[in-house]
């Protein structure tokens, strides 16, 4: 696996200075602000694109190729909670073979594969990154499922060259949680739906236990923006009030971290309290520290691109910031709602 790893960051980093590009990160929330002072150009797209061009295959190697959270259940694994996660997404937008339905956001294509495979529906996939849109569609091939799938590399802030009134159903899975604007995305969508169509997100938000005057939570929340490049962090209620607002009807809205009879917090598995060995050494505290000092080695022998260390450097504080966001009961990455764009 390792030797993997360093195999995809030599063909993702070629020609990059990774610290560089990693100093530049740590600094857009900052500098997003200042523009936001005094004016000037700040693209949030590039903020986005650095984010998962740096920390993709990370990503993959220390989560799932499906890159988002799930609701946990004690005994279950976190790959058979997402896989669970999934099957409820397509129970819920009514799957079936024949529907042309529309990943936004599609990441390296995991969610993507589970709903071919599953539903026989075809999936077309929109993401802006074009190193995740690369590694999704070779993946699918390798899969034999890239005859179930379509790509088209653009920003969903912006969907123009897709007509009016074109897909079954759509899903968008900790990706609109990005957008600069959410009311205009979540319109961009509403516009390629049909009418009847049903929408499903995974949105990041702030809880209802978030106290706008507590600078334990805005720093929690500063931490989590800058660390997922989120140019804000909505309220579940705000969420609903965007989707709203473009037209969506909202037919359900929860916390799935909030469940019925037990359950395991969706923050767990970075705890170190969950999981196998292996999934220990690529999550927990321990592990992240552990794998930061081994990089160190492997960079200075060449095994390992260089800057790789600052990268995990980067999600070891994110990480943090997730399980203190947990913790206090302050964020939430499992805000799901299920809408429609009227008949």
């Amino acid at each position: 696996m390792l030797a993997n790893l360093s195999r995809n960051l030599r063909n993702v980093y070629r020609g990059w200075n990774v610290k560089g590009r990693v100093a530049r990160y740590a600094d857009w929330l900052e500098g997003s602000q200042r523009v936001d002072t005094n004016g000037g150009d700040y693209d949030h797209t590039e903020t986005v694109n650095d984010y998962y061009d740096l920390c993709s295959e990370f990503m993959q190697y220390g989560w799932n190729e499906s890159l988002h959270f799930a609701p946990l259940r004690p005994g279950e694994t976190l790959e058979d909670s997402i896989v669970r996660h999934q099957r409820l997404m397509i129970d819920r937008l009514q799957l079936r073979e024949g529907m042309r339905i529309v990943d936004i956001g599609c990441g390296v294509g995991g969610p993507m594969r589970r709903v071919a495979r599953e539903s026989g529906a075809r999936v077309f996939c929109v993401n802006n990154n074009a190193q995740q849109l690369e590694k999704a569609r070779r993946t699918n091939v390798e899969a034999g499922l890239d005859h179930m799938a379509e790509y088209m590399e653009c920003s969903f802030m912006d969907m123009s060259a897709i007509d009016t009134n074109t897909f079954d159903a759509g899903y968008a899975i900790e990706s609109t949680c990005h957008a600069p604007d959410k009311q205009k995305a979540f319109a961009e969508i509403y516009r390629i739906l049909k009418p009847g169509a049903l929408f499903w997100g995974q949105e990041m938000c702030m809880t209802e236990n978030f106290d706008p005057d507590n600078s334990r939570h805005q720093d929690i929340k500063k931490d989590l923006m800058l660390g997922i490049a989120l140019r804000d962090i909505a309220t579940c209620s705000e969420v609903n009030r965007a989707l709203e607002a473009v037209g969506f009807e909202i037919n359900e809205g929860a916390d799935r971290d909030i469940q019925d009879g037990p359950s395991t917090p969706w923050y767990q598995p970075m705890q170190g309290r969950r999981g196998t060995l292996r999934s220990a050494f690529r999550r927990t505290p321990m592990g992240r520290k552990a794998m930061i000092g081994g990089l160190r080695l492997a960079e200075a022998v060449g095994y390992f691109p260089k800057g790789s260390v600052a990268v995990v450097q980067l999600m070891d504080r994110t990480a943090d910031a997730y399980v203190a966001g947990g913790e206090s009961g302050t964020f939430t990455p499992l805000y799901c709602f299920l809408a429609r764009k009227p008949g």
